[in-house]
């Protein structure tokens, strides 16, 4: 429904959608605008950084785009319109996840891959078919790990009843966050977002054996290739706890 009428404005719609991707296209502004000072960044070059960047956006622009809605669900939670979504015989992850559809999130999907392509062409890096398949399976594992965050962050809003910069701080700080190299950051936020809340797995970790660089913490050369293995656990977990904050939901009381 909510794709039908957007697509009912065409001109509309792709204004929007340019829109968000102008917008999110000022974060690699940004990037460039660092590098036209610094010839590397972190030990880093333009199209590794280019790399890091475009697969963490496009990764999280998948999740955002089905799962982005679960962000507001903190509001349905204290106005009491969540109870319309339990009544209805349809699950309720799905009803969320569609309600107020926005197709113009496209928009960063294809602003991220656009530098992930552009980076992949610049890139001084000897291609195997073991690096090529990585790079599909990092972005949909890297969508999974970020659709288990935002499922996971709603139902601590259902529980809480607000905390959505709680969220946000995971989601979009996240992705923030992975289109920098790990060697900028501190080890002990590595070992958080590796041991705890396992960002590092959306894009560094298998990012680090394409580019033939150095894991952090000593950890294993494999540890690349369990992208999938971590994502299914994030979404095992998160729709664990989602069901948990259902059943302790009590509505508004009024």
């Amino acid at each position: 429904m909510w794709i039908r009428s957007t697509l009912a404005y065409r001109a509309s719609f792709l204004m929007t959608a340019f829109g968000n991707f102008a917008l999110t296209g000022l974060e690699f502004v940004g990037i460039l605008l660092m590098f036209s000072q610094v010839d590397r960044l972190g030990g880093y070059t333009l199209p590794e950084v280019a790399f890091l960047y475009g697969t963490s956006g496009a990764a999280f622009g998948l999740a955002d785009l089905f799962a982005g809605s679960l962000g507001r669900i903190g509001s349905r939670v204290r106005d009491g319109t969540l109870d319309a979504f339990l009544v209805r015989p349809a699950p309720i992850l799905a009803q969320i996840g569609a309600d107020r559809f926005a197709l113009r999130r496209l928009g960063r999907i294809t602003q991220g891959l656009a530098v992930m392509v552009w980076s992949v062409l610049a890139l001084d890096v000897a291609w195997s078919p073991a690096k090529a398949l990585l790079v599909p399976v990092l972005l949909v594992s890297g969508a999974g790990i970020f659709t288990a965050v935002f499922m996971a962050g709603a139902a601590f809003q259902i529980v809480a009843q607000d905390a959505a910069e709680v969220q946000n701080a995971a989601t979009f700080g996240g992705n923030a966050m992975l289109a920098y190299p790990p060697t900028v950051f501190g080890d002990n936020l590595l070992r958080g977002v590796t041991f705890v809340l396992p960002l590092a797995f959306v894009n560094w970790l298998p990012a680090l054996y394409i580019l033939g660089r150095p894991y952090p913490l000593d950890l294993p050369a494999w540890i690349a290739f369990t992208p999938p293995l971590v994502a299914a656990g994030c979404l095992g977990a998160a729709g664990f706890a989602w069901r948990g904050a259902l059943r302790a939901y009590r509505s508004t009381g009024s």
